[in-house]
């Protein structure tokens, strides 16, 4: 079986062992003039006890634990005080995020270097022959983070553990405190295999077709901004937190209703989407949610951080696309967290 990789212009591979977990839908979207391949033949989402069951299978996967907080506590204590046996444990900030700049253009959270970042993953045992599972925290952020960079690198067949460490411990399955051994793999990374956007094209994808914003609706209108320093969003861009993909257990919505909520916001499809966030990792989260609703979308790595560095570029504010718009003004450029 081959499969059509998101952003790969029609390159197509063999995927590693999909444990049966198949779907029958692909397409072909068209975004910000490049092609956006699409595909939804393998599932991105894993339960707990699928997991398990892979686990003690005759191939199974590499597991990597993101639990990341923008606020913390760092998440490797919370590796330290248990987690999914075997599993290695990812910096988001490390492996998953190039150094920002002084100036912070590229955001708070750039893409990894791809050496650093294959580096990394070789560390964890990642082989382009090997299936992957990430997991994190109930809201999942920086394990999609993890998800979409592996994407983005080039991995066939990366799934991510809906619900996270908590499905996992709610389901009664083992847990361990030790760091395991592990075997370095022979991940090569190849970057472009998922599509990305900066600054230009996000503006205009917000005009031409559906840029999401997905952080919380207070800080989209610009009542508040906990990390930045300019409030408001990209003009054009519409709401959508990424929070409302889940359920209150921590768990995705079902695709149908995953499709219904984006329909509500203008995504049905027929237009390139995008995505931003504060950094570039909850919008990742959003990415996976369209990924499970069979939707394709671009992320805007440096998001909202990048955005606000350069002083010359509108923000908007209030409940609409349009707002209120207003030049960010000076301090954005002199970003500092």
């Amino acid at each position: 079986m081959h499969v059509a990789l998101a952003g790969c212009s029609g390159t197509t591979v063999n995927p590693a062992p999909s444990w049966g977990l198949v779907t029958p839908d692909a397409r072909v979207l068209s975004g910000g003039g490049r092609a956006i391949c699409h595909t939804a033949v393998v599932s991105a989402l894993i339960t707990a006890n699928e997991l398990a069951d892979a686990l003690r299978s005759d191939h199974p996967p590499v597991v990597l634990d993101v639990r990341w907080s923008l606020t913390g506590p760092p998440g490797r204590e919370r590796y330290d005080a248990g987690h999914i046996p075997g599993a290695g444990f990812v910096d988001l900030d490390q492996d998953l995020s190039a150094p920002p700049r002084p100036d912070r253009h590229g955001g708070r959270h750039p893409l990894p270097d791809p050496a650093t970042f294959g580096e990394a993953m070789r560390r964890l045992g990642v082989s382009a022959g090997r299936p992957v599972v990430v997991y994190g925290d109930p809201d999942g952020w920086g394990a999609a983070r993890a998800w979409w960079c592996l994407r983005y690198f080039g991995h066939p067949d990366v799934r991510f553990l809906d619900g996270g460490y908590d499905a996992w411990v709610r389901a009664g399955l083992p847990v361990e405190t030790a760091e395991p051994t592990l075997t370095p793999g022979d991940f090569q990374p190849r970057p472009g295999g998922m599509p990305v956007l900066d600054a230009a094209a996000a503006a205009r994808l917000a005009e031409q077709g559906v840029l999401l914003d997905a952080r919380a609706a207070a800080r989209y209108r610009g009542e508040e901004e906990p990390v930045d320093p300019v409030a408001g969003h990209i003009p054009g861009a519409v709401n959508a937190p990424t929070t409302d993909n889940l359920d209150a257990s921590g768990r995705f919505l079902s695709s149908e209703d995953l499709r219904r909520r984006f329909e509500e916001v203008g995504v049905d499809g027929s237009v390139p989407v995008g995505v931003y966030c504060g950094s570039g990792v909850s919008a990742a989260h959003e990415v996976l949610a369209l990924d499970v609703a069979g939707l394709s979308a671009a992320l805007y790595v440096g998001s909202w951080s990048d955005w606000v560095s350069d002083p010359s570029r509108p923000v908007a504010t209030g409940p609409e696309p349009g707002g209120s718009t207003s030049d960010p003004g000076p301090g954005g450029a002199t970003a500092t967290l």
